[in-house]
């Protein structure tokens, strides 16, 4: 490789661009590996924990998933945000670790759908720790679905696919899942207002 286009461990001194750096991690340097897993990390830790209860399993995820990212970094044509790739890893490693070890294909029916939902803006009042802890509450599927749908902006029939489940679960497990959030933050909201 010529020395001009080579990432060198004295690029320390100055700051380096993600191209240089996607540039390292497809030569195989580690310190290259190193910054992109610095820069990076701490976004999907977060991205990764919504989808996994536990701290410990969310930094499985995500050990996982930036394995696979320089596993396969060439893949990584350039086009769209290099986080917006790193992203899709993550969550698809989440995936793939729930899938391992929940099933996804419980189907509820729901006969009753309110006919305007409630908008909740909780954002003004619920820090985003606040609203961690309560996703945390969701079941593992309310969960999973309410990430992909709401969060990630998935579509339903991507999601069934994704999940090995019905387009109608998908639906279901989104609107019981935004009915526990209601109950939810109406429940933080109270207990907000007591202190």
């Amino acid at each position: 490789m010529p020395a001009a286009r080579s990432y060198s461990v004295h690029q320390s001194t100055k700051t380096v661009t993600e191209e240089e750096l996607i540039e390292g991690c497809r030569a195989g340097n580690r310190l290259a590996q190193e910054r992109v897993y610095q820069r990076y990390s701490a976004k999907m830790f977060g991205l990764s924990r919504r989808y996994v209860k536990t701290t410990e399993n969310a930094e499985e995820v995500l050990v996982q998933a930036f394995c696979k990212v320089f596993r396969k970094i060439d893949k990584y044509a350039g086009k769209g945000s290099f986080e917006g790739w790193i992203r899709r890893i993550v969550v698809n490693e989440a995936l793939m670790f729930l899938r391992k070890k929940y099933r996804f294909s419980e189907h509820v029916e729901i006969t009753e759908v309110p006919a305007k939902a409630v908008q909740i803006s909780v954002e003004d009042e619920l820090s985003a720790r606040e609203i961690l802890a309560l996703l945390e509450q969701l079941p593992t599927g309310y969960r999973t679905v309410f990430n992909l749908y709401v969060v990630e902006g998935y579509k339903h029939r991507e999601i069934a696919e994704m999940l090995g489940i019905s387009i109608n679960t998908s639906k279901s497990q989104l609107i019981l899942a935004k009915k526990k959030m209601r109950t939810l933050v109406e429940a933080a909201r109270q207990i907000r207002g007591t202190e």
